[in-house]
């Protein structure tokens, strides 16, 4: 038993290795740019990232409600607790609002160790510059309409599992529903829904409700914001697990995949099987040895879907074995997702 163990472990890290060898060929010929965290906004500025407070909708809030106060009180001290209070965000720590306020210069902190009351701050001058810019940029209507995009799409991934059919205007009744201090309103939310189901993030049921889409999952599982994949190039890889195979062809969600056969066998979606496999693998939450397998046979499947004759009968052994793969990884969205596609591939074969 210890004999086969052990050749079963020489074959996985033969593979893992073949498989980390591609990535590296992969990335030499398509190297990866990593994008800076800002935007541009309309007036030529730049937008600042969800990393800082003008993109915290409730650090920006704060400091909108510091604002108001230091005009009626220049020189007092403000306990957090009272903008807990106020804007019932019971699910906020006011010490970690405090400790993001201090650590980025913002505010002037004093604890209240003894009493174990929330902490008291007071604007910096670093803090009044923040605030003028967040004045600033709550008027740019193209960086409010972005962010509600990301904000709700989040949040619709987010609270909607079963991905059922959801009311929108629910979304603006939460903590995240504030651009640069100040409430999103329907009219934004119906634009920016308008957007997202343009794109095929969302879809609409009915007048009332949206659900996500498989697209849409896909958007939300691969990070980043919308406008990056709206934004991406539709010709190539549209992710970042590049899996090339013996010809150098990236793996990817080819929209327009060329057919190089004449066995009239679409090979169309299971190259984009594969190339999803490639793109979720690592959020599967499977083992090393299981998510190399599964790698494996994603490789084996685009090969032969890319051929210039690809066999009806392996698309069909491979994409099953994906399939299984798939369900072995259990019932989370992106393995759903990835069985769906599986049967929708094996089923086109017999149509």
């Amino acid at each position: 038993m210890a004999r086969n163990n052990s050749i079963d472990m020489r074959a996985i890290e033969k593979h893992v290795k073949e498989i980390a060898k591609s990535y590296e060929r992969a990335a030499r010929r398509n190297p990866i740019r990593v994008p800076v965290q800002t935007e541009t906004s309309a007036e030529g500025g730049v937008v600042a990232s969800h990393d800082t407070s003008d993109g915290d909708p409730v650090l920006a809030r704060l400091l909108m409600w510091l604002d108001d106060r230091t005009r009626e009180n220049p020189s007092h001290l403000f306990r957090l607790g009272c903008f807990i209070e106020e804007f019932q965000l019971h699910d906020e720590d006011p010490e970690a609002l405090a400790f993001e306020l201090e650590q980025r210069d913002l505010a002037v902190v004093s604890r209240n160790p003894y009493t174990g009351t929330p902490p008291d701050v007071h604007l910096t001058d670093a803090g009044r510059a923040a605030i003028h810019r967040l004045k600033k940029l709550r008027h740019d209507r193209a960086a409010r309409i972005r962010y509600t995009m990301d904000a709700f799409h989040r949040w619709l991934f987010d609270t909607t599992e079963d991905q059922g059919p959801t009311d929108p205007v629910l979304f603006l009744g939460t903590s995240t529903a504030y651009f640069a201090g100040t409430e999103i309103t329907e009219t934004e939310l119906h634009e920016a829904l308008t957007h997202l189901a343009r794109h095929k993030l969302i879809e609409c049921p009915n007048p009332a409700t949206v659900t996500t889409t498989p697209q849409g999952i896909r958007c939300a599982l691969a990070g980043g914001s919308v406008q990056d994949h709206i934004n991406q190039p539709r010709l190539g890889p549209t992710y970042n697990n590049y899996m090339p195979n013996a010809k150098g062809v990236i793996i990817g969600e080819q929209q327009n995949f060329t057919q190089n056969n004449t066995d009239g066998v679409d090979p169309t979606l299971f190259a984009q099987l594969a190339g999803y496999i490639g793109q979720v693998s690592a959020t599967l939450g499977m083992s090393d040895i299981d998510r190399a397998e599964l790698d494996r046979i994603a490789q084996d499947l685009h090969a032969e879907a890319s051929s210039a004759h690809p066999e009806p009968g392996r698309l069909r052994q491979i994409a099953t074995q994906a399939k299984d793969k798939l369900l072995e990884a259990g019932t989370t969205i992106a393995a759903t997702i990835g069985v769906q596609m599986a049967e929708q591939a094996i089923t086109a074969l017999t149509q």
